[in-house]
């Protein structure tokens, strides 16, 4: 006797309620997503194999391109308004306030703040930017008094103080910048890198494997 035969039936999946869901995600994802900060200037760090990450948030970060200009940039708006009156007070410079303390970095002498502000902010960037005077053999490291205006700015808080150099830049502009940090009593600061694994079978590998063994 032949067996019986079941008909087949095709499957049909209701995908309405997946669609929510992926539109749902998708519109989550855009409206939570925070953009990459402009920089300065772009630049290749030296790597490293240093495992502590960069700091995120009471950051000041001094940035270094390959042709010795320099940047600076703060987090905290607040500070920056603090500066910015400093400097219309101290220098009579002029400064719109309220540009200042959106600007993402300052890339420019005393003299070209006010005009500096003034150039919009998608043009603020590349190799048109003079970069903050540091030539200490003419007298002119401005970066000397930048510090000592972010060290008022602070006064004795904390923050985190970096130091982002290109892997070409010359050590005369990493020394200007350093001697800048000196005289104003910043002995401690971060080199941000390029991280990388620990070469396998060095003496900071072997150290690692103990350690991780003595947790075990």
């Amino acid at each position: 006797m032949a067996r019986p035969k079941i008909p087949r039936k095709s499957t049909n999946i209701d995908m309405t309620a997946m669609c929510d869901v992926a539109f749902l995600l998708l519109s989550f994802f855009i409206l939570t997503t925070k953009f990459k900060p402009a920089e300065a200037i772009t630049v290749t760090t030296p790597n490293s194999v240093a495992a502590k990450a960069a700091p995120d948030k009471d950051i000041v970060l001094v940035t270094l391109d390959k042709n010795g200009k320099v940047f600076l940039s703060l987090d905290d708006e607040q500070k920056k308004e603090y500066i910015a009156n400093t400097l219309n007070t101290t220098k009579n410079l002029g400064l719109n306030v309220a540009a200042f303390k959106k600007a993402a970095f300052i890339g420019g002498s005393f003299s070209q703040l006010k005009s500096f502000l003034e150039i919009p902010e998608e043009s603020r960037k590349g190799d048109a930017l003079p970069g903050i005077p540091t030539d200490s053999t003419k007298g002119s490291n401005e970066m000397i008094e930048w510090m000592r205006l972010v060290n008022d700015a602070y006064q004795g808080k904390k923050m985190n103080l970096l130091l982002k150099g290109d892997n070409l830049a010359k050590y005369p502009a990493f020394k200007s910048v350093i001697d800048a940090f000196k005289k104003n009593d910043f002995l401690k600061f971060q080199m941000v890198t390029n991280p990388e694994s620990v070469p396998i079978g060095s003496e900071l590998w072997k150290n690692n494997q103990k350690g991780e063994k003595r947790d075990d």
